[in-house]
């Protein structure tokens, strides 16, 4: 695809009928025609990571997106964190372009990567160190700001393991801590890049509900990057499948299922037509890719 053309997004069923997103006139994350390449050979070349992505995404709205490995799911995170500027298009987070880092964000990946040398509670307290205008604020507020941790970390289910190291941290806590080190300073947006897939299946579906309850509670926009589609299925408002690098998005379904959602949901029919659903459009495009590699 060249630049100029708009990939359509097939948009899998009629606009949600659920309450509980707060949409505002103005999106809260707004993605207009936005094409990456990571440099500018590459650009003179045509050959983009992703092309033509275009997103409006509610004030307190919860999506994932899902697709093939290499589709450009972790480059649309670095665009949409200001890590990466685009090479086309316009990105506008909270009702601001998007020029560089954001400080409204927090992330949390695959690897926990906690410093071994820092206890649960003084690594969670990283970011207030760091970023302004916490980091001005940190020693004077040093009191302050380890209750708010701690208070944190009781949510979670790490009550007792504060003072902990991470060596001492099964790798599910250590997910939490990590997840709370995302939130301390109060993001209005979390980015989520894989965050469970290293987590055994029980440990997983806990930390899908701690999440669930974190966002319902706080109500701050959400982007999980995620191969598992249950897990999508279970957290989103709107999950978005990408095709096989340079990644669009082909399609966008809303998920209208009630909340608060329970696990048992993910045990009935509408659940599983849902997964279904959306692992047949993945299937799809696994066999086209391997078709045009014949």
């Amino acid at each position: 695809m060249t630049p100029g053309h708009s990939s359509s997004v097939i948009d899998a069923a009629p606009a949600a009928k659920s309450s509980v997103i707060a949409m505002s006139p103005q999106p809260f994350i707004d993605f207009s025609d936005v094409w990456l390449a990571y440099n500018d050979e590459l650009h003179a070349a045509g050959q983009f990571a992703v092309e033509a992505i275009n997103l409006q995404v509610g004030t307190g709205e919860f999506i994932a997106i899902v697709g093939p490995s290499g589709c450009g799911k972790s480059t649309f995170m670095k665009l949409a964190t200001g890590l990466r500027p685009p090479s086309r298009g316009r990105i506008r987070i909270d009702g601001q372009p998007v020029t560089g880092p954001l400080k409204i964000s927090g992330m949390a990946f695959q690897a926990p990567s906690l410093l071994p040398w820092r206890t649960t509670v003084d690594n969670v307290l990283l970011p207030l160190e760091i970023v302004e205008p916490y980091r001005g604020q940190f020693k004077a507020k040093r009191a302050e700001f380890e209750e708010r941790a701690r208070a944190l970390l009781r949510k979670v289910g790490l009550a007792g393991y504060e003072d902990k190291f991470p060596w001492q941290l099964s790798g599910g806590m250590q997910q939490r801590a990590s997840i709370c080190r995302a939130l301390i300073h109060e993001p209005k947006m979390l980015l989520l890049d894989e965050p469970f897939g290293a987590l055994d299946a029980f440990t997983r579906e806990e930390l899908w509900c701690i999440l669930r309850d974190l966002w319902t509670e706080q109500r701050f926009n959400v982007i999980l990057v995620t191969h598992d589609l249950r897990e999508s299925v279970f957290l989103a408002d709107t999950v978005y499948v990408m095709s096989r690098s340079p990644g669009r998005f082909v399609v966008k379904k809303h998920i209208d299922l009630p909340r608060p959602r329970e696990l048992e949901i993910t045990y009935t029919k509408a659940f599983t037509d849902i997964v279904l659903e959306l692992r047949g459009h993945i299937g799809a495009m696994r066999k086209s890719g391997s078709e045009i590699a014949q």
